[in-house]
């Protein structure tokens, strides 16, 4: 069963994989917007902004590689809502697969889509003057919390992509996605900001995955957020791949 279920996985991951290669536009889309923020933030705003921190790229590059996920999950909500409307899950179920692979390739697909830019956003930073003196195990601990808060983000998406009405309806959940970071630790530090919105800040789980990866990237350990984020990412993973999943069973019954 388990080897069936690879299987059909990995050849529906192989069919998800060749319409993200035949549109690379998607995720040079995807890297555009949070390089084009970079510029602004560190070009524009960076010198009126004392982080005391160091340089000011290194301060808020985490914000922005969080950002680059929440923009690249909407496609991953697209490319499943297209598969609903044209009729491809109906046609799957006709077939000797194992039903829940048709939603594990959409979703390992987003995984290596997004790691493609995250990859392109960390080196337009090194260019900026980006520097870390993070080791080995360090980068790996970055890699491995970008991964799972990846997949915890792309299962949220599965779900609107499989219940919107609309493409516009399957894509617009990720805005608030994409502005949480920057009611977070993301850009500026929470002590600057007024009462409620600091508390919101410093409760709202970017804070802790960004200072979490801040810390990592400086060489760190991690620091006091490092549990705190892991819980967070896995919370929300376990919670949106059940969600995910019964809306998935609601939808093909």
């Amino acid at each position: 069963m388990a080897t069936h279920f690879l299987s059909d996985t990995a050849a529906l991951t192989g069919r998800t994989m060749r319409h993200v290669t035949r549109s690379p536009d998607t995720i040079i889309t995807t890297a555009v917007m949070p390089i084009a923020m970079m510029l602004m933030f560190v070009y524009v705003f960076g010198g009126a902004i004392d982080t005391g921190q160091g340089a000011y790229i290194d301060y808020m590059l985490p914000g922005i590689l969080l950002i680059t996920v929440a923009s690249g999950i909407a496609y991953t909500a697209f490319r499943l809502f297209t598969d609903m409307q044209g009729g491809i899950f109906e046609r799957f179920q006709s077939m000797p697969i194992a039903r829940s692979g048709v939603l594990w390739a959409h979703v390992l697909t987003s995984l290596v889509a997004n790691v493609v830019s995250l990859a392109v956003v960390v080196g337009a930073a090194l260019l900026m003057g980006f520097r870390s003196d993070a080791g080995a195990g360090a980068w790996l601990a970055v890699a491995g919390i970008l991964v799972l808060f990846t997949l915890a983000l792309t299962w949220i998406a599965v779900i609107p992509g499989l219940s919107a009405s609309s493409v516009e309806g399957a894509s617009a959940f990720s805005y608030p996605l994409i502005f949480l970071p920057f009611l977070s630790s993301a850009f500026v530090p929470t002590e600057t900001m007024p009462g409620p919105v600091r508390w919101f800040a410093e409760h709202q789980p970017v804070t802790s995955i960004v200072n979490t990866l801040r810390d990592l990237l400086a060489g760190g350990s991690g620091g006091e957020d490092l549990w705190t984020a892991l819980a967070w990412c896995t919370g929300i993973l376990v919670a949106a791949y059940a969600l995910a999943m019964a809306t998935y069973r609601r939808k093909i019954s």
